[in-house]
């Protein structure tokens, strides 16, 4: 089978009983980057040095026939940098190689830096939604942020330090200055940090610089909160986007309240 392993996403001291057991006992280890998984297998006193072949980004889709083959004959444990695989990291194109295969996929539990993020936020956890990293190029980050502005669920995003400010600019822009966010960085390490304020606060305090890994939690949108013309705008995002316009309408009324006739009128207007 294929066994994917969270892994300490900071603290070695995270580390699960079964993902040493798992360590200690693996023939062959599917790892985003062999070097750190070396330093793990070494910082948790794990003497088994078991085969290990790289899975990332840039390999895995010719991989994965390969690997999933080789999971019918042995157990194949899958380790990222740091959490649990295919969340924000390679394993998914081989998760769906091996369920298409018939090949069983399970998972060892553990350490989340989007979970462990939303909790210490001190924003609603409810109800939320994971958008990873966000776009690098400024017009399309801008663009997938007018689409998430009237989103009422909490957003979890991950970022680069170098990007940090000029993405929280980005969403204080579509989102509103003055909507509650949270920045957590280096969670679970020595110097962890939390920082709590609106858009507009962290996007300040982000401009003098910032380090480590970083995890951007935001507040969702108070119901009817955005305005008519800027709902109108989001529809023509989401058109701009791919979609058609009925169900862009639809889409940004059932988040909004506004009217999805209204909004689908508005729409046709705008683009004459």
């Amino acid at each position: 089978m294929i066994i994917l392993a969270a892994t300490p996403i900071g603290n070695l001291g995270d580390a699960s009983r079964r993902l040493v057991e798992a360590l200690e006992n693996a023939t062959v280890v599917a790892a985003e980057d062999t070097r750190t998984t070396q330093r793990l297998l070494a910082g948790l006193g794990v003497e088994n040095r078991p085969r290990l072949i790289a899975l990332h980004d840039h390999n895995e889709k010719e991989r994965a026939a390969e690997l999933v083959a080789l999971a019918r004959e042995d157990d194949l444990l899958v380790l990222s940098d740091a959490g649990m695989p295919t969340v924000s990291d390679p394993g998914f194109g081989l998760v769906a190689a091996a369920a298409a295969a018939g090949v069983t996929v399970t998972a060892l539990p553990g350490p989340s830096a989007v979970v462990t993020a939303l909790a210490v936020a001190g924003l609603p956890t409810d109800r939320f939604a994971f958008e990873g990293f966000p776009r690098r190029k400024p017009g399309e980050r801008r663009k997938a942020f007018a689409q998430l502005a009237s989103e009422q669920r909490t957003l979890v995003f991950f970022e680069s330090p170098s990007r940090l400010a000029s993405t929280l600019d980005d969403l204080a822009g579509a989102f509103g200055a003055d909507r509650p966010a949270a920045v957590c960085r280096e969670l679970t390490k020595l110097y962890e940090e939390v920082k709590r304020g609106t858009l507009g606060e962290l996007a300040a305090w982000a401009a003098e610089g910032v380090r480590g890994e970083i995890a951007i939690v935001v507040g969702g949108a108070a119901a009817r909160e955005v305005e008519f013309p800027d709902a109108v705008t989001q529809v023509l995002a989401l058109v701009g986007g791919g979609a058609r316009l009925k169900d862009a309408a639809a889409e940004v009324a059932s988040q909004t309240g506004h009217s999805s006739r209204e909004l689908y009128q508005a729409g046709l207007a705008a683009k004459r």
